[in-house]
């Protein structure tokens, strides 16, 4: 039970460089988790706007966890990490998490038609072929459409809460690369 309390103390008491990089990857993990159960639990397939949302956190996580393990997590305020080298990964994450949070307000507005969305998964659907393959062709299209919101909360839709907590996952790596640069 002590090892359990050591650690929520280590975490408050390391650099806010680590701490920044340790809720970028709590919230990050669990928002990927999210989207895996409305894809696999609630039957709501991922549209390719959707699939590219996905990527920002794909390289953010995995970095994000190497800083809290290189910024000296375990170690509480040590400085083990290189101040520049903290820094640089969050900015990179910032920077990653603002244009997802512009890629999830893009898939945001297609859904409510305030612009027009990619022709793949938007528009009237693709070539067919031949008429002899008509038949075989119909059977292996499947298209998520990428303007109709598959589900909404408050009326925000999942490429909305997207765009909301990549720009909150923005703002956190923006202050932890700034502390590391004071």
């Amino acid at each position: 039970m002590h090892g359990m309390q050591a650690y929520p103390t280590a975490l408050s008491q390391a650099r806010p460089a680590v701490r920044a990089a340790a809720a970028i990857a709590g919230v990050g993990a669990a928002t990927v988790l999210g989207a895996y159960f409305f894809q696999y639990v609630m039957g709501l397939p991922p549209c390719p706007l959707c699939l590219e949302q996905r990527i920002a956190y794909y390289v953010s996580i995995p970095l994000a966890v190497v800083i809290v393990l290189g910024g000296g997590a375990a170690g509480g305020t040590a400085a083990r990490g290189p101040r520049l080298l903290l820094a640089a990964g969050l900015g990179i994450i910032a920077l990653a998490m603002l244009g997802n949070a512009g890629l999830g307000t893009y898939h945001a507005g297609i859904e409510w038609k305030w612009w027009p969305g990619p022709q793949e998964c938007s528009g009237t659907g693709t070539d067919l072929g031949s008429g002899g393959d008509l038949l075989s062709s119909l059977n292996n299209v499947t298209l998520v459409r990428c303007d109709e919101a598959a589900w909404r909360f408050l009326g925000v839709s999942l490429a909305g809460y997207n765009a909301i907590i990549s720009l909150g996952l923005a703002a956190i790596a923006a202050w932890g690369a700034r502390s590391e640069v004071r």
